[in-house]
């Protein structure tokens, strides 16, 4: 079973099974969001990708000029852990994590979530790849994938209890559309995926496909 058949799989068992006053809001949220049109304005194929220097799960800064002195980079951006669709997604990238790096490349994982947080799912998930904090989405912003969520939705996900406020460090309301890069060694993006849609995200064989495409 691919990626794209989990998310669906997931999606039928679990999100439609959800109260249907919150199955209500949320889906009016993705509507609304999907209708910005943000997806197709984000930093998109040719444009070179924004720098930036995030702290890793550990503490230590990671910046992407020091990833591309090594070779390209998988960049994907992720809600959070508290997102089960999310957390699929990145079990999926470990799966492949070998055939990104036959390829070269490092694998890095980006999110709003506080350091201690992104160290939790590492240990959870054992991911052997950097997973970066974006406090405040700032760098996701300068992609062009940030968005607010709306009081309700926010509402509806406390009422979940992820508690965006402590794992966001007090930027409970600012997320990450779903978000993948190839990013060849000159700082290029060679590659994209972004999505309003949550519960879809970039199919790894696809990315390993597009690194192939590199050389």
């Amino acid at each position: 079973m691919n990626l794209r058949d989990e998310l669906q799989d997931l999606y039928e068992n679990k999100h439609r099974k959800l109260p249907a006053d919150a199955l209500e809001i949320m889906d009016r949220g993705a509507r609304e969001l999907a209708a910005t049109g943000m997806a197709g304005r984000a930093v998109g194929v040719g444009a070179r990708a924004p720098r930036f220097t995030l702290p890793s799960a550990t503490g230590r800064d990671v910046a992407l000029d020091s990833l591309l002195a090594d070779g390209p980079v998988v960049l994907t951006f992720y809600r959070g852990a508290w997102c089960p669709y999310c957390n699929l997604a990145l079990r999926a990238l470990q799966q492949h994590q070998d055939a990104i790096t036959a390829c070269g490349a490092r694998l890095v994982a980006v999110s709003p979530q506080i350091p201690d947080e992104s160290l939790s799912l590492i240990e959870k998930e054992q991911l052997a790849f950097e997973v970066l904090s974006d406090g405040g989405s700032e760098v996701a912003k300068r992609f062009g994938i940030a968005f607010d969520l709306s009081d309700e939705l926010g509402d509806v996900y406390d009422g979940f209890g992820f508690d965006l406020h402590r794992v966001n460090g007090g930027h409970a309301r600012t997320l990450p559309l779903p978000a993948t890069y190839v990013i060849d060694q000159t700082g290029v993006i060679r590659w994209a995926f972004v999505a309003t849609d949550y519960t879809v995200r970039a199919e790894p064989s696809e990315i390993v496909a597009a690194l192939h495409s590199l050389t």
